[in-house]
């Protein structure tokens, strides 16, 4: 697979640009009960996150391509299949290789949605 099945792209779980840390890259969010939230993001170009940090931990995975973290000085790369856990406070920043996919847990709310969309009455 190259990109995310279309049913998990639905303009209504689409992230803001504003909340993307990464330049060129299409992301969308689910949210669980808890305040929980997973994220998928498809990076269609090489480019560099900005550093950040959360008050919650967060968890990823490379379903496609390589995500280089970085944190303080070390290059962590994170290729198809790999998975990394960052506890929260860790301020990490990374590179992306056009063409990676990667999914993300976070124990909060971190990205929002392009626009709020009502379901039902």
């Amino acid at each position: 697979m190259d990109d995310f099945p279309e049913f998990m792209k639905q303009a209504a779980n689409m992230i803001a640009k504003t909340d993307q840390a990464t330049p060129g890259v299409e992301g969308y969010v689910f949210d669980g009960q808890d305040g929980s939230q997973m994220a998928f993001w498809n990076c269609r170009e090489t480019a560099s996150s900005t550093a950040h940090a959360h008050d919650f931990d967060e968890y990823m995975m490379v379903a496609q391509g390589c995500y280089t973290l970085i944190i303080g000085d070390r290059r962590i790369p994170v290729r198809a299949g790999g998975e990394y856990v960052i506890p929260k406070g860790v301020v990490h920043s990374g590179e992306v290789v056009a063409g990676t996919r990667t999914i993300h847990a976070f124990g909060s709310r971190r990205p929002n949605r392009v626009t709020t969309v009502r379901i039902g009455r």
